[in-house]
């Protein structure tokens, strides 16, 4: 039954026995401790994160709103450049807030439209430019992918400080491994012939 001995070995800090010292207790302590926290700590991280980023999601997607507006200037299609997957250009739009004041702003918009091309561009409660909001599916992926970062930075800095805690402890047990070796090594210098 190897799963019986592989667990009576992982188990050995948590037996007593003569030759455990005090630090192999820590120890024991510090590994549960870390586990616990990593796992408990890294699920709420991962959901508080995913959460809050959904609530910030959905209220971009309740304050903004899709307007139409007029370019200023005509958008010249130019070749693709390097590192881009998009053929959208900065431009001068005119558009009507809600309160019915005109206003002016640059905004990206597709490549190749002429000056007076109506398109539609986004703006935020208070009448500026701004992107379009993320829709449910891509505001969902986001806050997944925001939470499960959350949840693996918090386990990577549980882990640091846990094999943190375990250097010091094995620094301390050299320590006093070379203490007990000044007392009995002399004895053990002497020749036997």
């Amino acid at each position: 039954m190897p799963s019986a001995k592989y667990t009576r070995k992982w188990l050995w800090r948590w037996r007593s026995n003569p030759l455990r010292r005090h630090d192999d207790i820590v120890e024991s302590w510090i590994v549960l401790a870390v586990w616990a926290v990593f796992a408990v700590g890294g699920v709420v991280a991962g959901l508080v994160t995913a959460h809050a980023a959904d609530e910030v999601f959905a209220q971009q997607r309740a304050e903004r709103q899709p307007v139409r507006a007029v370019l200023l200037d005509n958008v010249p299609r130019a070749g693709p450049a390097i590192g881009t997957t998009t053929d959208r250009r900065a431009t001068a739009v005119r558009w009507t807030t809600s309160d019915g004041s005109t206003r002016t702003g640059r905004t990206l918009v597709d490549a190749g439209l002429k000056a007076g091309s109506k398109v539609t561009v986004w703006q935020d409660g208070h009448g500026r430019l701004t992107s379009a909001p993320p829709d449910p599916t891509e505001a969902a992926i986001e806050s997944g992918f925001l939470g499960a970062t959350a949840a693996a930075a918090l386990g990577g800095l549980v882990f640091a400080g846990g094999a943190i805690a375990r250097h010091l402890l094995d620094r301390r047990r050299i320590d006093e491994w070379g203490r007990e070796w000044a007392l009995v090594g002399p004895r053990w210098g002497h020749k036997t012939s």
